[in-house]
């Protein structure tokens, strides 16, 4: 196996790790909060999956950018079908009988992990997929528009993009037709526009983020370049 291949079983390998990671935390919700002097706070609130998910973005602009779209479809195949994986195995937990015993994790705090959020996995997951595939063709468009020229704007421009579908479609699923099609009359769907309130939110964050990765991804063509001696393919 020469060292593109192998650099892409890492690539791809760090890629699932990223969403596993991302969707198993993402139950917890976090708030970094400042205080300013005449005692006013601002602050940020969102899911700990924002720890991981910003790789995934800088990842996938890598792969897209050495192996072209169908390398980065490929890693996004694997890992929806390996996060779709998990997902089932963590059902078949939640089903299987707890042995009763006192060193034993409680039933209660093992379903308040894992069964409360099936529903923002499945939405996660399916945003993800959708989200991706809109960030590798936008990517291909730009690049092809630029001549293979400023990295800066098709890593940062796909993902704004992307992200933006990602978002909706994640809160979408999550806060409203999830609990549509699933309901539960303690938590009833949210009214669209607050979905569009919350999608916003976490839009803007995923916004940030994006822009400041962006020396990063250049760093990632650097090593790649320099340390392995590779190039990136012209435009699609």
């Amino acid at each position: 196996m020469g060292t593109p291949q192998v650099i892409y079983v890492w690539l791809t390998a760090v890629f699932v790790a990223c969403l596993l990671v991302a969707d198993v935390v993402g139950i917890k919700l976090f708030r970094l909060e400042h205080r300013f002097a005449d005692g006013t706070t601002w602050g940020v609130e969102h899911t700990c999956g924002m720890l991981t998910f910003p790789v995934t973005f800088m990842l996938t602009d890598l792969i897209n950018e050495y192996y072209g779209k169908r390398g980065a479809r490929r890693t996004t195949y694997i890992a929806f079908a390996m996060a779709a994986l998990a997902f089932a195995v963590m059902n078949v937990a939640l089903a299987m009988p707890r042995l009763d015993k006192p060193y034993n994790v409680s039933e209660e705090a093992f379903r308040a992990i894992f069964a409360s959020a099936r529903i923002m996995y499945v939405a996660s997951l399916c945003a993800f997929l959708i989200g991706q595939l809109c960030d590798i063709a936008v990517f291909g468009i730009i690049k092809r528009l630029t001549g293979g020229r400023m990295i800066w704007l098709r890593a940062t421009g796909s993902t704004l993009i992307s992200q933006f579908v990602d978002s909706f479609f994640v809160s979408w699923i999550a806060f409203g037709i999830g609990r549509q099609v699933f309901p539960d009359p303690g938590t009833p769907p949210a009214p669209f526009d607050e979905i569009l309130k919350i999608a916003a939110t976490g839009y803007v964050l995923k916004a940030v983020l994006a822009v400041g990765i962006t020396p990063v991804i250049y760093l990632g063509h650097g090593v790649l370049r320099t340390r392995f001696g590779m190039r990136p393919l012209p435009p699609e």
